[in-house]
């Protein structure tokens, strides 16, 4: 196995061939993150899901991606990162295909769950990986910034193949897609990923791992609690399980000499302060991404396939800025960069305020505006957080910015949708003389009224876009307000960095 040099080279050919290699197994997680987005009206019809089990449908592969990463990343540390990438690999394609055939709502939520675990070991794999095969800084940032693309590329890319698939064949063929990238990506490992591992870390610490699914999994379940009931006793209860559970492994890190995560690096303001860039803008992005989505299938009547390519061109402005800003950031500060770019998505969070039903154009443009963003912070972010770690700490460092970004993403839909959903039950009216049944189900969300609207009297369709367009905006309106607080943040507290390839003092 290679271990860390002192010096850091340029790569070569290889390493160039090796990311390209590592780019599929990234676009792969970032396709199952939004692949639902369109396709969640079929499979919604076939399986007939309760609201809830939508919602978790939706997002129990995010949730549990987060939830193991840490775990996930530190054990790449310990065994090799390129072993546990073709573990990983091999686990989420055996996985897609029972989600792809699942017959019930039950199963599908499981499986969802599993490939969250299975791209848990996948997600800092390949960011370690790249961190460790390109020592040189810029070079790093590129590559960084390409893996940036191709994850938001997949994420993008979701609702464009999800739709696709959908049209063509069933809601389940889209997770069919990680089956030949499995195999490509395990024929291929051995000859273009050197092997990486950190020399001396000791053994994994089972009480640590304990104690890191203990803090965040019931912050997470505390969330979609929040989300789906409002505040009670439960969810105070899960916050304060996972708080105590934290406060435990952090005192543990500090005590230990191969902690399972080096908890000294959130002393470097910058790797705090990226964080929580990450945090907040991803939870801005994903929940808006996701209404967006459902904005153009069931406000505008647009197929799958037909909002599959709206969103292409938020996909290439994602893509623009992802390649560029590591570019720009080696002659400005990364910190103004990233500032700037936020400050233009906030034209984008302003048009879809101000949207209403039968501007769909006005909100794929408000949306490229808002996925401009998330390109910058996504890449520049990321490389401020892993290359405040030693190489030995890479895997550490990758799964911290992937926990956060994936808790965002899953945050952000659940959060943000749940919004959306308490102003729609709250805008929405139906006419007495609908039947008690038919009238639950429409005044419950969008999807319900969508679903019985040959039995709403005229008119009461209509009315239902318009109370979800309404909670789009105020959404909107609330993800703008976040916006600002980080574009301040990016300034305040990263602006100190100097730009990519000089030394920071």
């Amino acid at each position: 196995m290679l271990t860390e040099k002192n010096a850091p080279t340029r790569a070569g050919v290889r390493e160039w061939f090796g990311l390209g290699l590592l780019a599929l197994p990234t676009v792969l997680l970032g396709l199952d993150v939004t692949v639902l987005y369109l396709v969640s009206p079929s499979m919604a019809a076939e399986l007939d899901p309760t609201p809830g089990q939508v919602l978790w449908i939706m997002d129990a592969y995010g949730f549990f991606v987060a939830g193991f990463l840490i775990t996930m990343g530190t054990l790449g540390d310990r065994i090799g990162r390129r072993r546990l990438l073709m573990i990983g690999v091999a686990a989420f394609a055996a996985v897609s295909v029972v989600a792809a055939f699942a017959p019930n709502a039950g199963l599908l939520i499981l499986a969802r769950a599993l490939l969250g675990i299975a791209g848990a070991t996948l997600m800092p794999s390949t960011l370690s990986l790249i961190s460790n095969m390109f020592t040189d800084a810029r070079q790093r940032a590129v590559a960084i910034g390409v893996w940036a693309t191709m994850f938001a590329l997949g994420m993008a890319a979701g609702p464009i193949v999800g739709g696709a698939l959908v049209d063509r064949f069933w809601w389940g063929a889209a997770f069919l897609l990680a089956v030949p990238v499995a195999l490509v990506v395990l024929a291929g490992a051995r000859a273009l990923l050197p092997e990486y591992a950190a020399p001396g870390e000791g053994r994994l610490d089972l009480i640590s791992v304990t104690l890191s699914l203990a803090a965040i999994l019931p912050v997470v379940y505390a969330v979609k609690s929040f989300a789906t009931h409002g505040a009670d006793v439960w969810t105070l209860l899960l916050l304060l399980v996972g708080a105590a559970a934290g406060v435990a492994f952090v005192r543990r890190q500090l005590r230990l000499t191969s902690p399972l995560l080096d908890v000294t690096l959130f002393a470097d303001r910058a790797f705090s302060a990226a964080l929580a860039v990450l945090l907040i803008g991803l939870v801005g992005v994903g929940g808006t991404m996701y209404l967006v989505t459902q904005f153009l299938q069931l406000v505008e009547g647009l197929s799958p396939a037909e909002a599959g390519l709206w969103m292409g061109p938020p996909a290439l402005a994602m893509f623009a800025a992802a390649i560029g800003a590591p570019v720009v950031a080696a002659r400005w500060r990364p910190g103004k960069v990233m500032a700037a770019t936020q400050g233009l998505s906030l034209i984008g969070y302003a048009l879809l305020v101000t949207a209403d039903t039968g501007s769909a154009v006005s909100v794929v443009i408000g949306f490229a505006f808002v996925y401009f963003g998330l390109g910058a912070i996504a890449a520049l972010g990321t490389d401020i957080v892993v290359g405040a770690a030693p190489a030995t700490k890479s895997g550490s460092a990758a799964a911290m910015s992937e926990t956060v970004q994936e808790l965002g993403l899953a945050a952000g839909v659940a959060l943000l949708g749940s919004l959306t959903t308490a102003v729609f039950r709250s805008q929405v009216g139906l006419p007495s003389q609908v039947a008690p049944d038919i009238a639950a189900r429409a005044g419950a969300s969008l999807d319900g009224a969508v679903a019985v609207s040959d039995r709403l009297p005229p008119g009461a369709l209509q009315g239902a876009r318009e109370a979800f367009t309404t909670g789009l905006n105020i959404t909107s309106l609330t993800a703008g307000a976040a916006i600002v607080a980080v574009t301040l943040l990016c300034l305040l507290r990263l602006g100190h960095i100097r730009p990519i390839g000089e030394t920071n003092s």
